[in-house]
C-alpha cells in the first residue's frame, strides 16, 4: 500500500483527568497488592497513568475487534487491521498525586513503515506529556509505540531466547479475571483480552492475550516489591512475544547496577522471552 501518513506527524490532542483514589485502589487489587487505601496527596505508583485519560468512543463507533474505528487522532491504517502496543519509553520527573487535575498533551511524533519477516508493519510513535493543570512543568514524559500488522500475519511465532534467570523472580498465572479487571480499569474494549471465541477463531491465538501494559506494570511492580521505598525515574519496555491467560509467567529482575539501572524481563512457560524492560531508580 502507498498510503502516506506524513500529514499525521505533529498532530496533537489534549485530554484532562483527575487522579482519583478509587481506580488506584482497584489497580492495586488487580496486581494482588496489600496496599492501604489511597489518600489525597499520595503519590500514584509508576505506570498508574495508564488508567487515566481513558478512551470515550461511543459503542456504535467500535470496530469488530472492539477497538475504536480508525481515523481521528491516530492515522487510519486501514490495510493493517491488527493493532497492538509494541513498547515505550518513559521519564518520571515528579509524582502524580491523588486529587491532582492533570492535562495530557499527545503528539504523533513518528510514523514508519517496515518490512518484517511476517510482512508489512506500520509503527506509530505517540509522545505524551502530563502536567498539572495550569503548570508548565512536565510531570511525566512518554513515547508510546503502536504497531499495525496484517490479519494474515501468523498469530504466534517462536519467542526469542531469554537471559538466565534473574536475581529477582516472581511467577504468576494471569487468568481471565485479571485480564477482565485490567481491561475494565483501562476501558479497553479490545476483544483479544476477554472474548475467547473471538481471539481463537478470528485472530488464531490459543487463548486470551495478556495486555502488554499489564505485563509492563507487573515488571515494574516487581521492583516495587523488592525495593518498596525506591523512586523510579525512567522505564522502557519492548513486547517481543504474546503471553496467554492461565499460563505461568515468570517476572525476572536484577539488582540495580552502579548507575541505578535494573534489567527486567518476562518469560513464558517454555522460558521464551515475552517482554524485556529496564527501570532506572533515583
Amino acid at each position: 500500500m502507498d498510503a502516506d501518513y506524513t500529514a499525521w506527524i505533529g498532530r496533537q490532542e489534549q485530554q484532562h483527568d483527575i487522579v482519583a483514589p478509587g481506580p488506584l485502589d482497584r489497580l492495586a487489587a488487580t496486581l494482588d497488592r496489600d496496599d492501604p487505601p489511597c489518600a489525597p496527596g499520595d503519590a500514584a505508583p509508576p505506570l498508574a497513568h495508564w488508567i487515566l485519560f481513558l478512551p470515550q468512543a461511543r459503542h456504535s463507533t467500535l470496530g469488530a475487534d472492539g477497538h475504536p474505528a480508525r481515523g481521528g487522532f491516530l492515522p487510519p491504517v486501514h490495510h493493517l487491521p491488527r493493532r497492538m502496543w509494541a513498547g515505550g519509553r518513559l521519564r518520571f520527573h515528579a509524582p502524580l498525586r491523588v486529587g491532582a487535575a492533570l492535562t495530557r498533551t499527545s503528539t504523533i511524533a513518528e510514523v514508519t513503515r517496515r518490512e518484517g519477516a511476517s510482512g508489512e508493519l506500520v509503527f506509530v510513535t505517540v509522545r505524551h506529556e502530563l502536567r498539572e493543570d495550569g503548570q508548565d512543568a512536565v510531570l511525566l514524559g512518554e513515547e508510546h509505540d503502536i504497531v499495525y500488522r496484517s490479519a494474515d500475519t501468523p498469530a504466534v511465532k517462536a519467542a526469542p531466547a531469554a537471559p538466565p534467570p534473574g536475581t529477582w523472580q516472581r511467577t504468576l498465572s494471569p487468568d481471565a479475571v485479571m485480564l477482565f479487571r485490567y481491561s475494565a480499569l483501562t476501558f479497553n474494549g479490545h476483544r483479544i483480552h476477554y472474548d475467547r471465541d473471538y481471539v481463537t477463531r478470528e485472530e488464531g491465538y490459543p487463548g486470551l492475550i495478556v495486555h502488554g501494559p499489564l505485563t509492563a506494570t507487573l515488571l515494574l511492580d516487581l521492583v516495587r516489591r523488592q525495593m518498596p521505598q525506591t523512586v523510579v525515574t525512567a522505564f522502557s519496555f519492548r513486547a517481543l512475544s504474546p503471553l496467554f491467560d492461565g499460563q505461568p509467567v515468570t517476572l525476572h529482575g536484577t539488582a540495580p547496577d552502579a548507575e541505578g539501572r535494573i534489567a527486567l524481563w518476562a518469560t513464558n512457560p517454555e522460558g521464551g522471552l515475552a517482554m524485556k524492560a529496564e527501570a532506572r531508580i533515583g
